[in-house]
């Protein structure tokens, strides 16, 4: 239970030391859920390398983002995905309805625009971890009432 508290502190300081220490036209630009997005990029590509040293190959796309929602998503949330959808043609819609980095925020439509400083970390984690898959994608998170979000993956075709 500590290790989870550490996580959510160490996931609002960044945000917040990542806007802090941002020039206003960086926060207009986006530079800074770059920012955060890269960084989750680099810490999923890690994870997924410890995570997946032990077990077999993936036969298929679908193996992999079950993968993500179930094993994944449980060492690095404490809980499963409550849904993936999918349209088979490279598209899948990953929901939490409890997500665990906007809980301690608000219940609501309170603070929605501030979401996605929060989402950046995690739409990049998931990127990295499919990247080191071998899945190219774009990852990006919707939030309509907090703590409830999806993140659509959009598969690339090389």
């Amino acid at each position: 239970m500590a290790d989870e508290a550490l996580f959510l502190l160490l996931h609002n300081e960044m945000v917040s030391g990542v806007y802090k220490s941002a020039e206003q036209g960086e926060v207009e630009n986006g530079r800074c859920i770059t920012k955060l997005e890269n960084m989750g990029f680099r810490v999923g590509q890690g994870l997924i390398e410890r995570f997946t040293k032990d077990t077999a190959r993936f036969k298929d796309e679908l193996d992999i983002m079950k993968f993500i929602c179930k094993d994944f998503w449980t060492t690095v949330f404490k809980k499963q995905i409550d849904n993936l959808r999918t349209n088979h043609q490279g598209i899948y819609v990953l929901q939490d309805n409890k997500f665990r980095l906007l809980t301690q925020m608000s219940s609501g439509k309170q603070y929605l625009e501030h979401a996605s400083k929060y989402l950046a970390f995690t739409c990049g984690l998931i990127r990295g971890g499919l990247s080191n898959l071998g899945i190219k994608s774009i990852v990006t998170a919707e939030v309509s009432s907090m703590p409830a979000c999806k993140f659509q993956v959009m598969i690339q075709k090389l």
